[in-house]
């Protein structure tokens, strides 16, 4: 048993439907000599792949992301088979895995080789270029089953290295649909595959012959892979877990703030390392807002995800649903009020791991569920005086820092708090990543992360620069 509960019986991931309990595969889980031949053969494979030129490398991805593009309705099935999200999400998800035409055409210009040369031609001339680290290893999370693994797989074969995956052992058929339609288009064993809890990942992660990890996951398994990672030096890129605050300021634009309150609360069931976790309203627009919220909620419907007319599915597991419930009960024990919960499915088999749409008000800074991730449909609105100074204190109170937003309509307000929040994006009137340029890295401060995921910066990680010196242009 590991992360989510999730059952290995007879060395198989026991796969589950979340929205009914029931048993939709046995996934053989890799042995350590499997995890052994996979480093071996990624060994093999990287000179040729290192020495392939980087216009080929990219086409060639191009060519893997069009092989899934052709499946994503049946992507998009699987992910909600396997992990409960809603249909639509699911769809959006698996056509923004398969669609990386403009992210690959960046990721490119990341990698390419840059002259550093004086004005004089005939002088002193520096070519930085960047050499690949070898093998890396990516551990994907369930919650983003098929893109996260992509955000990640694919800059590390752009700058040249082989890579092995290991995806969430709840979501291993999405896992290996993912991976092998990429593999498909690129040379044996350049990417490869192998499944399994924990364990799995922690013989990949100590390894060797691993140069690299690559992982988005929880701050605590984050901490475990970096403290492996040290025997060796190998290079991190990890994105973490995060406890995200909106700030309504009493001049936001409130049905604009309410909505983006309940959507990115709820939106894939509150399971996003970036959900909005925590809400703080001017207290002079509390009770206009609260009502706002809870008549927003109210219409989103919990249930099975394969039903359209479910905008909230089932949490991940039951676990997971019993932690929630646990923060929820521990909130409202310590002084919160319970403003809505919804009804969740009659019908739901007994092993489904539903839990209900739920608002929370009056929640006080002390109250634990402003601690920890919830990672659940919850919305948890507390108050604040209004002061810039107050919302800046109350946002930065956290060990976290992955994202944030700001909502006012005063936009030089808005720049001034943005600025001193310790978060990698803040949103202003909106939630960030939906917004975000392409190019935009998304960085975890404090324990949200380490290393960078995506931009320039983040895509960068996954090699080292080498300086060309040329004591004159003419010796080029």
């Amino acid at each position: 048993a590991m992360v989510q509960g999730i059952e290995i019986i007879d060395g198989a991931i026991v796969d589950r439907n979340p929205s009914t309990g029931q048993v939709i595969a046995r996934v053989p889980v890799s042995t350590r000599q499997d995890v052994l031949d996979a480093v071996e053969r990624s060994v093999a494979a990287s000179d040729a792949w290192a020495a392939t030129p980087l216009d080929e490398r990219i086409a060639l991805m191009r060519q893997g992301c069009a092989v899934l593009g052709r499946s994503v309705g049946e992507l998009a099935d699987r992910i909600t088979e396997e992990m409960g999200k809603p249909k639509a999400e699911a769809a959006e998800e698996a056509e923004g895995a398969a669609d990386k035409h403009a992210f690959l055409d960046l990721v490119q210009k990341a990698n390419a080789d840059e002259l550093l040369g004086g004005d004089d031609d005939e002088g002193p001339q520096s070519l930085v270029i960047r050499d690949p680290l070898g093998v890396v290893v990516v551990i994907s999370p369930w919650n983003f089953p098929s893109d996260e693994i992509l955000l990640l797989v694919l800059p590390a074969l752009a700058a040249g290295n082989v890579v092995i995956v290991k995806p969430s052992e709840v979501t291993p058929l999405v896992g290996k649909m993912t991976v092998e339609a990429v593999a498909s288009a690129l040379p044996p064993n350049v990417l490869q595959i192998v499944q399994g809890d924990g364990e799995v990942g922690g013989w990949l992660v100590e390894n060797d012959n691993v140069d690299m990890v690559a992982m988005t996951g929880s701050t605590a398994v984050g901490k475990e892979i970096m403290t492996s990672c040290a025997k060796g030096l190998k290079r991190l890129v990890l994105e973490l877990g995060g406890k995200d605050p909106m700030i309504v300021f009493a001049d936001a634009d409130l049905d604009l703030a309410a909505s983006d309150a309940v959507e990115y609360s709820l939106s894939n069931t509150g399971q996003v390392c970036c959900s909005i976790e925590r809400v703080y309203v001017d207290s002079s627009i509390k009770d206009d807002f609260e009502s706002k919220v809870v008549e927003m909620a109210s219409s989103y419907k919990v249930g099975d995800g394969r039903d359209e007319e479910n905008k909230v599915g089932p949490l991940v597991s039951k676990l997971q649903r019993d932690r929630v419930s646990e923060q929820v009960d521990t909130a409202l024990k310590s002084g919160a009020k319970l403003l809505f919960k919804s009804s969740i499915p009659d019908s739901a088999p007994e092993d489904a791991s539903f839990y209900p749409v739920t608002v929370l008000g009056d929640v006080e800074q002390t109250n634990q569920i402003q601690k920890v991730e919830t990672f659940g449909p919850v919305i948890s609105l507390a108050t604040f005086d209004g002061t810039e100074e107050e919302a800046i204190r109350l946002a930065n109170d956290t060990e976290y820092g992955l994202s944030s937003a700001v909502y006012t309509t005063d936009s030089k307000k808005a720049t001034r708090v943005a600025k001193r929040i310790r978060s990698g994006q803040v949103g202003i009137n909106c939630y960030s990543i939906n917004y975000a340029n392409t190019a935009a890295p998304w960085v975890g401060h404090k324990n949200s992360g380490y290393g960078y995921h995506s931009g320039m910066d983040g895509w960068r990680q996954f090699s080292v620069p080498k300086s060309l010196v040329f004591a004159s242009s003419a010796s080029m």
